[in-house]
């Protein structure tokens, strides 16, 4: 094993004696933007992070906010997808350097447990390092950035419940709570989609006011617009009915097949040996009798729902139509993955009946225009019991307008378990940033200039906002500090300037931002603690001295060898 390093050598601070409490500040005074960089340190970092955290922020900046751009992703498999969706861009995304897998693993872990604020941890941690590297270059030692970093955080965590004026009532519609939540990269009908979405939270809340986000499906249809979508009871998928039984009325047995739905494909290991046109007829026979007798042992266990990911062959589908047995279609294997979590039946690889059979009420196809979506309904509690069917002309606006229903009913959930909200559209960042400029500047020792420099961090993000708008950063950033200096922290940016987020309705959830400062401050004092990046590898010329057939290459130089001395 040898060690290779990742990225470039720390290079020395300019100066390597530690400055005093007095000397740290006015080191500082000069500010970063407008220090002048020589040529032997343009292009160098302290943090061995920075680099690579940068330039996956840099990736994703352009997406932030309602009005950020989308990108066309060309994926490993040459799928190209539009999406302007941090979490699918950083999925997409093929990584090298530590770092950033690091950082993607927490804005990744942020999404899926609060399902937004993806952006806000990439943005606001590249933001974080670049204070971190003035601060170090001004001469701030590293355990003691941290330790300042950390108490700021602490600070920013204490002050943000009081920033939540607003709260979601028990019996209030939550349609205006969730829609700055929907209202991302432009997407059309946001209206109509966030009531569907708040009308599908609130008809399956339970008695004691808890929420379930597995009670609400969400199914995509192609065909239509955004505006031809609606709701339908139970769980509702796209699929193909395949057969003549296309209803089941009651007591529905459903059973999930990701193989053929027949004989074995041809691509099968197996293959048989036959010798004469008897075998040949032989065979023939006995693979139909066992597709009978699989068929028959399905009925005999009262299957009478069949979903299938595979081919199905005419033959058995007959026989299924002769045991009343309902065969759909699946699209695709992401639906039987969802459909066995539902149903709590695993996905089988043979034509046999499962152990446990999922059960529901009834299951039905649905007309939609064109299209039909298959409905399976429950009684009772603890399954879905609305879906949201979203119909769109376009696969990239279908894949978006899911996204957005499924923020939606994650910031529900979140709203049942704690209904404060917070101002939106960067109203917090910059409330946040002036009490840590108000407390920095009255600080002594390091601790002043690390809370400055978090505060500097913080305001990146209203001017992202304000720059995906296409509005003056500069203009925009000194009316919105104007306004937040004498009071009042209810001021962000909208799409033509500085808004009132109050009236805006822009909101948003509590506990998401709350989460994600938790996740930002964890990695950045992290990776402030990580000097250099050593990459543990193979030398790259053992591949040449010892090649996958060494066994063959060993033997002939001894060979050779005790001939000669003969």
């Amino acid at each position: 094993m040898s060690a290779a390093h990742s990225g470039l050598p720390s290079p020395q601070a300019p100066d390597s004696r530690v400055p005093s409490a007095l000397e740290l500040p006015q080191r500082l005074e000069q500010s970063p933007r407008e220090a002048p960089v020589s040529l032997g340190e343009k292009g160098l970092h302290l943090l061995s992070s920075t680099a690579a955290v940068q330039t996956l922020a840099s990736v994703i900046r352009p997406c932030y906010g309602p009005h950020g751009r989308q990108k066309l992703l060309v994926t490993t498999k040459g799928e190209t997808v539009c999406t302007g969706h941090a979490a699918a861009i950083l999925r997409a995304l093929e990584l090298e350097h530590p770092a950033a897998w690091f950082l993607r693993e927490a804005a990744q872990t942020q999404a899926e447990n609060s399902g937004d604020g993806t952006s806000f941890v990439v943005l606001l941690t590249g933001a974080l390092l670049e204070q971190a590297e003035h601060l170090l270059k001004a001469g701030l030692p590293r355990p003691q950035l941290r330790e300042a970093y950390a108490t700021a955080t602490a600070e920013v965590l204490t002050t943000l419940p009081t920033l939540a004026i607003r709260s979601l009532g028990p019996l209030e519609d939550p349609s205006w709570a969730l829609y700055s939540v929907m209202n991302t990269h432009a997407l059309s009908h946001t209206d109509y989609l966030t009531k569907l979405v708040a009308h599908a939270c609130w008809a399956t809340r339970e008695p004691d006011g808890g929420f379930r986000a597995e009670q609400v499906g969400v199914c995509t249809l192609p065909g239509g617009t955004l505006g031809d979508s609606c709701l339908l009871p139970g769980l509702a998928m796209s699929g193909k009915l395949c057969g003549q039984t296309t209803a089941v009325s009651s007591g529905a047995r459903v059973a999930l097949f990701a193989c053929p739905f027949g004989p074995a494909s041809s691509n099968a290991p197996a293959t048989a040996r036959l010798s004469s046109p008897a075998d040949l007829a032989k065979f023939r026979k006995g693979s139909e009798q066992l597709i009978e007798k699989q068929v028959a042992q399905l009925a005999a266990m009262e299957i009478n729902v069949a979903v299938v990911w595979g081919e199905i062959d005419e033959k058995t589908l007959t026989l299924a139509d002769e045991h009343c047995i309902m065969v759909i279609e699946a699209r695709s294997r992401a639906q039987m993955a969802y459909l066995s979590k539902v149903f709590g039946t695993p996905l089988l690889l043979r034509l046999l009946p499962p152990q446990r059979p999922g059960r529901c009420q009834r299951v039905y196809r649905q007309e939609l225009g064109e299209d039909l979506a298959v409905v399976f309904e429950w009684e009772g509690t603890g399954t879905p019991a609305l879906t949201v069917v979203l119909r769109g002309a376009t696969a990239q606006g279908l894949r978006g307008a899911e996204q957005a229903v499924y923020h939606g009913i994650d910031a529900y959930f979140q709203l049942c378990q704690d209904p404060r909200l917070i101002p939106g559209a960067g109203a917090t960042e910059m409330a946040l940033a002036k009490m840590l400029s108000d407390k920095g500047s009255k600080l002594e020792g390091p601790s002043g200039p690390a809370f400055l420099a978090f505060a500097r961090a913080l305001r990146a993000l209203p001017e992202t906002l304000a720059e995906n708008a296409g509005l003056v950063v500069c203009d925009v950033m000194a009316e919105l500090s104007g306004v937040h200096q004498v009071g009042n922290f209810l001021v962000g940016v909208g799409a033509e300037g500085i808004i009132n987020v109050a009236q805006d309705g822009v909101w948003d959830t509590l506990t998401a931002k709350a989460q994600a400062l938790r996740a930002v401050a964890e990695v950045v004092l992290q990776l402030v603690a990580v000097d250099e990046i050593v990459v543990a590898k193979k030398s790259p010329t053992h591949p040449q001295v010892l090649p996958p057939d060494s066994k063959k290459t060993k033997r002939p130089p001894p060979m050779k060898k005790k001939k000669s001395l003969e």
